[in-house]
């Protein structure tokens, strides 16, 4: 009994160590740590996109069969809108609310600049959600345009240092 007992209470022990890391581990920090890298996001975030288009493909042609497979099809549709919010979630929790920092709108050219920023990201937040609500891969393509968009609106000539 007592080993019963303590063996539930180490893997009660283990279950809620796991489930407090889980958070940690896959969220980022929100200080200025210098850990995470601007590059790594864009590939990131080009990766969700081209893995939200494969999603989007297998969709249409699993639906197109004569029998089709209900299940695969859940399974891609589920697949294609975790990335979607992996995606969103690169876009508003890295970009941003830490890396494009907010500016004095009495220096015109930052303003502008700063302001062209914050609109290629919510484009591609609406991207993202309407590539979850559909199988349309212009949403795809307009995402891929958007990346590069902001990735020279972002870097310019150089990449942001932490």
């Amino acid at each position: 009994m007592k080993k019963l007992v303590r063996r539930n209470v180490v893997l009660s022990g283990a279950v809620i160590v796991v489930v407090a890391l889980s958070s940690v581990v896959r969220s980022h920090c929100q200080i200025p740590c210098g850990i995470y890298g601007d590059t790594t996001r864009f590939d990131m975030i080009a990766e969700h996109i081209t893995t939200i288009e494969r999603s989007m493909k297998q969709i249409v042609e699993l639906a197109e069969m004569q029998e089709p497979d209900m299940n695969q099809i859940v399974r891609w549709v589920q697949n294609k809108d975790k990335h979607a919010d992996d995606l969103a979630h690169v876009v508003t929790y890295y970009f941003m609310a830490q890396r494009v920092k907010p500016v004095d709108s009495s220096d015109s050219e930052v303003y502008r600049k700063y302001i062209g920023k914050l609109t290629i990201l919510h484009q591609m937040l609406v991207h993202s959600m309407k590539a979850k609500q559909t199988t349309d891969l212009s949403h795809v393509a307009k995402l891929r345009d958007l990346l590069e968009q902001f990735r020279s609106a972002y870097f310019g000539q150089t990449e942001h240092k932490h």
